[in-house]
């Protein structure tokens, strides 16, 4: 773990970038805002604003009053009914 101050980060951040994307464990200490660790994101990772996530979550609900749902079967696994849903052998 590497940790530095916010100065030095401000100074050298291509340097820190770099290295957090190698994997290396980047934690920036500050004085007034605690710290903070510098981590890349990841390509399965997702990024969505809380009115997009909201809206999702809202038409969800609706579906879900709808009828318009899958639902795990008695005895199924987790991997089964996941399968099932994708479609996939």
């Amino acid at each position: 773990m590497l940790i530095i101050s916010g100065r030095e980060f401000r100074a050298n951040q291509g340097k820190y970038f770099g290295l957090a994307s190698q994997g290396v464990d980047v934690v920036l200490k500050t004085r007034g805002n605690g710290s903070f660790r510098l981590v890349p994101v990841a390509d399965d990772d997702t990024l969505v604003s809380k009115a997009e996530f909201k809206k999702k979550l809202e038409c969800s609900l609706h579906e879900m009053k709808d009828g318009k749902v899958d639902m795990k079967q008695d005895g199924e696994t987790m991997d089964e009914f996941l399968k099932r849903l994708l479609c996939t052998e």
